[in-house]
């Protein structure tokens, strides 16, 4: 029997439908940036900010005696620095995809910049807040690499925190300004005792899978349920002890990944490079596409004996879709410096250095490169994440020039015939850490993992 289907000779005349409004995005919480306290350095004036701290003086060991001056004391100081960055990205458009494309594609692109820019301020500051020198391993493990996979955030551990930075004299936040810290015990006032808002705290940032650990633990659920109506920041999920616990999932993890193989197998020693005669190892680590966080660690390599001058290693990079891979090179098992290889980029401040590189292929280190320390790994198959804890002045944005948005539309030189069209931003800023002992690092692995099943 003759039959008429769409799938037939009519295939041509169905016209396709594509929806009016866009599929949202996932979202990114925003919190560390905005602890950071202002600062602004002054146009010409280079791009190196310095804090002036005068250190305290020691107290008296003994009276005085009659008549007798005190032998008195010398004022010191202590200063912090940090040189200021550009960045920046932009996305160029045709004017043919302006004409053909079904939604608005510039207003997509501005929104799109926007969000990069805001996310790029929150994950820098992240890598920045990476360098605080104070250190909780959970459990009173010894190193990164001790813990194991039921080392979980705790009530403890807070507290240990707690107890930690009050000892050190860290300022709190609504408290600690004033010579007198005594609250108010009238109803009125942000600062009355008896308004929980305004009783002085510090303030921890956790990833959400270290929230869900928290949520698991009794104790903490119980005070955080008295203080729900009492949050003060954005995406704040309870307090603990005077530690207010913000969650975003822009919080950089590390995972601890075996070794890619035997030496001869998956490194290879070669003459295509300038490695002098020595025994070298190599550490590999793996970015996502996404932030750019070094995420995953491989284990160091066994030693690879190299014959210079011309010396060079080969190596067999993974296959793992969304990330890239850079290549750390030394002379000793904890190498302090990026490896050198023409599969870096060709362009930028790293160009030429073993970053960024595209997995699934074999790549030459060919020299020692930029002096930089990979992130510590944990054993293998543990991910480890860190929880910030900080009070008021343990860190600031420092800014050179503000956020600015570029929309270039019209035709230049360059561009004669108006065939392109770009969105960018640029920003010269850079974020301090003012006082280390104004704040630590808590690590831990946790009870949950980013995979359902």
């Amino acid at each position: 029997m003759a039959t008429t289907n769409s799938s037939g000779q009519f295939t041509a005349d169905i016209e396709a439908f594509i929806a009016k409004e866009t599929l949202p995005l996932a979202r990114r919480q925003l919190v560390a940036y905005q602890f950071g306290d202002p600062e602004r350095l002054p146009q010409g004036r280079g791009t190196t900010f310095t804090a002036t701290r005068y250190n305290r003086v020691a107290l008296p060991f003994q009276p005085l005696s009659e008549g007798v001056p005190p032998v008195g004391e010398t004022m010191t100081i202590g200063q912090v620095t940090v040189t200021l960055q550009q960045w920046g990205d932009r996305i160029t458009v045709t004017d043919v995809a302006e004409l053909t494309i079904k939604h608005p594609i510039m207003n997509e692109a501005k929104k799109l910049v926007a969000l990069q820019t805001a996310e790029t301020l929150e994950r820098n500051t992240f890598n920045t807040l990476a360098g605080f020198t104070q250190v909780n391993y959970v459990n009173s493990r010894g190193a990164r690499g001790s813990l194991v996979a039921g080392d979980v955030l705790n009530t403890y551990e807070i507290n240990r925190s707690y107890s930690q930075l009050v000892t050190l004299g860290a300022p709190r936040y609504m408290g600690d300004e004033m010579t007198n810290t005594k609250l108010e015990a009238d109803a009125g006032g942000a600062r009355a005792s008896n308004n929980p808002r305004g009783m002085p705290h510090y303030v921890a940032i956790v990833h959400p899978f270290v929230e869900g650990d928290l949520t698991q633990n009794s104790t903490f659920v119980l005070a955080s349920s008295y203080s729900d109506v009492n949050k003060l920041y954005n995406y704040e999920v309870g307090q603990w002890h005077g530690i207010r616990f913000c969650s975003t999932n822009m919080v950089p993890s590390w995972t601890g990944v075996a070794n890619l193989g035997a030496v001869g197998t998956a490194y290879t020693a070669g003459t295509a490079g300038s490695l002098a005669t020595n025994s070298y190892y190599v550490i590999i680590t793996a970015s996502d596409t996404q932030n750019q966080y070094e995420s995953r660690i491989y284990a160091v390599s066994g030693a690879v004996s190299v014959t210079g001058a011309t010396g060079s290693i080969s190596v067999v990079l993974p296959t793992l879709a969304g990330f890239t891979f850079n290549a750390y090179i030394g002379t000793t098992t904890s190498p302090a410096n990026l490896a050198t290889s023409v599969a870096g980029p060709t362009s930028g401040p790293l160009t030429g250095q073993a970053v960024q590189m595209s997995g699934g292929q074999t790549v030459i280190l060919t020299g020692t490169g930029t002096a930089q320390t990979p992130p510590a790994a944990p054993a293998a198959g543990v991910t480890v994440y860190p929880t910030y804890v900080f009070g008021r002045g343990a860190y600031g944005q420092v800014v050179l020039d503000d956020i600015k948005i570029t929309w270039l539309a019209g035709a230049d030189k360059s561009d004669p015939l108006n065939q392109l069209r770009v969105v960018g931003w640029k920003v010269f800023y850079g974020t301090l850490i003012k006082n280390n002992q104004f704040a630590m690092r808590i690590e831990s692995a946790s009870a949950f993992n980013s995979t359902f099943g």
